[in-house]
């Protein structure tokens, strides 16, 4: 899920863009157009940069052991 620092960003980005008139509504607006952005990422099954680079270093650990497996098995072969 993203973290609620991008998006309080993302929150404040698009009530700076709004006209003056519509900041007067602005806390409410912000609640909302939060609400709005959690809901949505949640349905989108979203991680976060954490959860991501954790599963990209099994990734390369599980990719270097499978290098190094194949490696012996050519080994092995070679011996025979």
């Amino acid at each position: 899920m993203i973290d609620h620092r991008t998006l309080d960003e993302l929150t404040q980005k698009i009530s700076d863009v709004l006209p003056e008139g519509v900041k007067t509504l602005q806390n409410d607006l912000e609640k909302n157009v939060r609400a709005i952005l959690e809901s949505t990422f949640s349905k989108m099954n979203l991680i976060s940069r954490e959860e991501f680079d954790v599963q990209a270093a099994v990734l390369a650990k599980t990719r270097a052991k499978l290098e190094q497996l194949e490696k012996k098995i050519e080994q092995l072969e070679n011996q025979k």
